[in-house]
């Protein structure tokens, strides 16, 4: 089983267009199974729209104008990926979070290629794996990783290849620590982080009001003017993650208030030296009456 450490970068952009975004550059490390370097992968991609890369990418990746300009388009980038990948007989993808995996996905599906190859290929996300081993619930940036684990950074961030060698030593360096039952595979999401936060917040404020904790009330009070639920996939998607959080928190064992913990804890006490004191005195009445024998 070999690891392949993957990497995606895509033209993002700062305006609302609804033009697809696009993979730019494609880097990838191969570790086998002791988690030793094999070899790696690199390849910048040209994107069909906005080929001209704008400032801000042009500023977070570093990557040259020219180099796009002179970059295969996406089915030749992505058949020479698929080639270096046919080295490894049994492989997964190991990334920093899924946005890797869903912009290699919809790419593929842009350019009518086959998307049951990438979507047939296992992955773990990594971001994931680190947040549950340090037990936090804030995403990580790879740098503040690195940082944490006292890494020294020696890539570009934002460089597809650099990216996946900092990403490679993370993995290495957490590896013991992670629960490998947690491989998945690609599938398609209609909803955002944002949205989903938003549903969670939401069941938590239901409950502590006592609102009723149905979908049409969280949409009607939380959701209205605020998550545009015309695609049904995504409202089945949100109603789902709404049914599913409802059912996690009936499920914790509730705490009681600080108040009557407090009251309870009062009582216990009081019982206790009650029972204390008649102890005491049974001992005492005992004594007392062996004296007058």
């Amino acid at each position: 089983m070999d690891y392949i450490i993957l990497d995606i970068e895509f033209n993002g952009r700062k305006f609302a267009s609804d033009l697809p975004m696009e993979v730019i550059e494609i880097g990838a490390v191969r570790l086998d199974e002791a988690l030793q370097y094999k070899d790696e992968f690199t390849s910048l991609v040209k994107p069909v729209y906005f080929s001209k890369l704008n400032s801000f990418i042009k500023e977070k990746t570093g990557i040259p104008q020219e180099g796009i300009d002179a970059a295969p388009g996406f089915p030749a980038a992505a058949a020479r990926f698929r080639e270096w990948l046919g080295r490894s007989e049994e492989f997964i993808f190991v990334t920093w979070g899924g946005e890797d995996m869903k912009r290699i996905v919809l790419d593929a599906r842009m350019h009518k290629l086959d998307d049951a190859y990438w979507t047939a290929i296992p992955y773990f996300d990594l971001l994931k794996g680190y947040i549950r081993y340090k037990n936090v619930t804030n995403d990580v940036s790879v740098e503040a990783a690195l940082a944490e684990l006292g890494i020294q950074n020696e890539g570009s961030a934002h460089r597809a290849l650099d990216d996946a060698r900092m990403t490679g030593d993370i993995f290495r360096a957490v590896f013991a620590h992670l629960d490998f039952e947690r491989i998945q595979y690609y599938k398609d999401v209609y909803s955002n982080a944002k949205e989903r936060r938003m549903v969670k917040n939401a069941v938590r404020t239901m409950a502590i009001q006592k609102q009723p904790q149905t979908w049409d009330v969280l949409v009607e009070k939380f959701l209205k003017d605020k998550v545009n639920l015309d695609d049904p996939r995504k409202a089945a998607e949100l109603e789902a993650y709404f049914a599913a959080e409802v059912a996690a928190r009936a499920q914790k064992p509730r705490k009681a208030p600080a108040a009557a913990q407090k009251t309870a804890e009062s009582a216990s006490s009081a019982a206790a030296a009650t029972s204390a004191t008649s102890a005491t005195s049974a001992e005492t009445t005992t004594e007392s009456r062996e004296a007058r024998r």
